[in-house]
């Protein structure tokens, strides 16, 4: 159990997991900010597009009586355009991490002169030799 628990501390304590944190917190008021744009801004709008027609109020009731069950579409289309904006500036924020972190590959060394070969060596012998 002790174990466990050292485990568990590393973990939490790592910066990653603290950047982690930082990252939900933000997340969930930018998720915030993105629901009100697309229930207070969006949807209206589409709506009068589409005939002042309010999303909200879309819904299918199956069976009579007070055990009908009552299926909000309306609500689940506000909530698909709601994380599809939200996809699209993740996405949109990882590619500027990417591209902000992407390090510069190094400039390739220059290429050492190539060595002699065996064949050079013995003939650059040869001819020193027949010099002296």
């Amino acid at each position: 159990m002790a174990n466990f628990l050292q485990e568990f501390k590393d973990f939490a304590m790592r910066g990653n997991v603290m950047d982690m944190a930082v990252g939900v917190i933000i997340g969930g008021a930018f998720g915030k900010i993105i629901t009100s744009l697309v229930d207070d801004v969006l949807m209206p709008a589409i709506g009068m597009l589409t005939g002042n027609v309010d999303f909200t109020n879309l819904v299918c009731k199956i069976g009579d009586g007070e055990g009908a069950a009552v299926l909000k579409y309306g609500t689940f289309i506000q909530n698909v355009i709601d994380f599809l904006i939200v996809a699209f500036c993740i996405f949109l924020m990882v590619k500027a991490m990417n591209k902000l972190s992407k390090k510069e590959e190094p400039a390739p060394e220059p290429e050492a002169p190539a060595a002699p070969t065996q064949e050079e060596l013995l003939t650059e012998i040869r001819d020193l030799l027949a010099k002296k």
